[in-house]
């Protein structure tokens, strides 16, 4: 057991994990029993009320105006309750609430509701974030969000009861039982949290220090993070892919039920069979290939995460039926797929840990929050009207993001290239003193 703890990074950090770290991984795979049993159900569930493609991206793009907002509070809202409290509260409203008027839908202004409360998971994004990241061992980081985000995937050993419920109770009765204890668990999850976490070193400073400023005074403060960010080629790049790959994520959670259910016309009762496929090739792949990331050496990384997400989508476009060839494509998308979202999930949180200051890491954050909300609140609006059109372009849209990500990796590291070789000329040009 020592040799396997020695030999794969992932398993020794998680033995070693302490403190905040270790609450925040050891808590996450609760999203399999709540949320994340909800989640391959939530668009086509959206559809049983009478609800068009379009009406879904309406949604959509009201829950990213409402996690705009909340993003840019987010800063001066956790640095003021600290925090361990704004994740615990925020929580609450953000994903507990939602549940219940998720389960009592009963039209189109249900979800519109639910969309806005939602919304404010961008406040304990951020102040969650700050709990894991701030007292950890700062050459772990990549390491550990590689654990969360397995974590979440364990959802994949629970996807089962879904489709049993569903098979059993038809969709929307199902779906209403499975959003009730969506609530319950979640709720026990941020009490369990907030029980065992402790406000972190810098959250105890930034409270102290905010405690006798205005709101706002705070969000004037916003300033000195913002040149930070703009003198910040890193964190530059980071906002960047963070929005590319914010707004694939949510093509791919939105519109793959559909085109899987509407065009190759996979059974409802078969769509949580997909997902939990994509969560146990994507857990395998943390622990083959991400775990052997070098925290340093992002550059191939990046590519590969791309190309792999442009290969799935090409693939999914390309099945139209549900034959055996056609199970097998979706497959092999699915595969191609987790390996590109694994590794670019986790680089998109990794690239902001790295290059935020620390000591403006909340308000940093908040404002790249923003700042991918407010670019693809749109995208919500133009997938449903494409979904509309064709099933199919939303995912061309997605291909079409994912080469801009490549082309975005490529100017960063050839600037990197030609800064490092202006400085070797300058050095060599310089007088010996």
């Amino acid at each position: 057991m020592k040799k396997i703890l020695q030999k794969n990074q992932l398993l020794r950090t998680l033995f070693e994990l302490r403190g905040n770290p270790r609450v925040c991984v050891y808590t996450e795979p609760m999203w399999g029993l709540s949320m994340n049993l909800c989640l391959p159900y939530a668009t086509v569930y959206m559809l049983a009320f009478g609800m068009n493609d379009t009406q879904v991206g309406i949604i959509t793009s009201i829950y990213m105006f409402s996690q705009m907002i909340f993003a840019f509070l987010s800063g001066a809202i956790i640095d003021k309750m600290g925090r361990r409290k704004s994740t615990m509260v925020f929580d609450f409203l953000s994903w507990s609430i939602p549940c219940l008027i998720w389960a009592f839908s009963r039209n189109f202004w249900f979800f519109v509701v639910a969309a806005l409360f939602n919304g404010m998971m961008k406040i304990p994004t951020v102040s969650w974030d700050c709990l894991l990241i701030e007292d950890a061992p700062k050459d772990k980081i990549t390491h550990i969000y590689s654990l969360v985000i397995i974590s979440g995937n364990l959802s994949a050993l629970f996807a089962p009861i879904s489709s049993f419920l569903v098979a059993k109770l038809t969709l929307v009765p199902a779906i209403r039982i499975l959003y009730i204890n969506a609530f319950i668990v979640m709720t026990a999850k941020i009490l369990i949290l907030y029980r065992f976490s402790t406000e972190t070193a810098v959250g105890e400073i930034r409270r102290r220090a905010t405690e006798s400023k205005t709101w706002g005074e705070m969000l004037r403060g916003y300033r000195s993070a913002v040149q930070k960010i703009r003198n910040s080629k890193g964190t530059m790049f980071a906002i960047v892919t963070s929005i590319l790959v914010e707004i694939i994520t949510m093509i791919g959670m939105t519109f793959w039920q559909i085109i899987a259910s509407r065009r190759i016309g996979i059974p409802d009762a078969l769509l949580p069979v997909f997902p939990m496929a994509k969560n146990v090739i994507s857990i395998l792949l943390f622990f083959t290939v991400i775990s052997r990331l070098n925290q340093k050496k992002l550059r191939w990384p990046l590519y590969g995460g791309f190309i792999s997400s442009v290969i799935g989508c090409l693939l999914l476009i390309s099945i139209t039926g549900t034959s055996v060839w056609g199970y097998v494509i979706l497959s092999a998308s699915l595969i191609f797929e987790s390996l590109g979202m694994a590794v670019l999930n986790t680089l998109r949180e990794s690239l902001v840990a790295i290059h935020a200051d620390p000591e403006e890491r909340s308000v940093i954050m908040s404002l790249l929050q923003t700042a991918v909300m407010l670019v693809s609140i749109p995208f919500g609006y133009i997938g449903g009207m494409l979904s509309d059109i064709s099933k199919v372009f939303p995912f061309v849209l997605s291909i079409v993001l994912s080469l801009l990500g490549i082309l975005a990796t490529a100017l960063l590291y050839r600037d990197r290239q030609e800064s490092v070789s202006s400085e070797v000329v300058a050095a060599k040009d310089s007088p010996v003193l």
